[in-house]
């Protein structure tokens, strides 16, 4: 028994040294510090995959296995795109905007990837895992001098959703954009607490 013991307790927790909780938006200066910084140092890959994470505000496991035929429309790059999310099985539509499509072309013109090929692949596998999804956005926030630890690739799917929620307080919409199907869901996701309900109601006057 004292043997057992001992060796349970050598057993690393696996959260150990990981600060948890929910991944925090990026604000709009992060936002541009980042997109300068790919642009200046021409990765054409990581702005459009960039870019694309802040609009479609899709989940990493979804991101990561869009095909080139996804964001086409006829021989360009559509301004709405719809995939079936693998974690709900429900389908999410999301708008692709100018930047996003131009980074895309770029992205393309130097890859020449076919339709029904992944728009992000990789040399040990057919697309970008998760893993390596991660690790590509961690780099993002430590160049520009952020806690990688604190950040993660929620931080993009939140940041859009959130921006807009500050401006329009409809929680229906982000509901919508985010694919919940619980509207439950989507205060939790955005963190709405008393104070964000109070402000609200201070502002409307009967």
């Amino acid at each position: 028994m004292f043997s057992i013991f001992k060796r349970s307790r050598r057993i690393r927790a696996w959260n150990k040294g990981k600060l948890m909780g929910q991944k925090p938006p990026l604000k709009p200066k992060e936002i541009w510090s980042i997109r300068i910084r790919l642009q200046m140092s021409k990765r054409r890959r990581d702005l459009a995959l960039f870019n694309l994470a802040l609009d479609s505000k899709l989940r990493a496991c979804d991101l990561t296995k869009l095909r080139v035929k996804d964001v086409f429309h006829g021989d360009q790059v559509a301004k709405r795109a719809t995939i079936v999310q693998q974690k709900t099985q429900q389908p999410v539509q999301f708008e692709i905007t100018s930047q996003t499509r131009s980074s895309i072309v770029d992205w393309l013109r130097v890859t020449e990837l076919g339709l029904n090929q992944y728009l992000f692949p990789s040399r040990r596998s057919p697309h970008l895992s998760t893993r390596q999804y991660s690790r590509i956005v961690n780099g993002w926030i430590s160049e520009i001098g952020l806690d990688s630890r604190t950040y993660g690739t929620h931080s993009l799917r939140r940041t859009k959703p959130t921006l807009i929620y500050h401006r329009t307080k409809n929680l229906r919409a982000i509901q919508l954009l985010l694919g919940h199907t619980k509207l439950e869901s989507t205060v939790r996701y955005l963190g709405i607490d008393i104070d964000d309900v109070l402000e609200m109601a201070e502002k409307t006057e009967l």
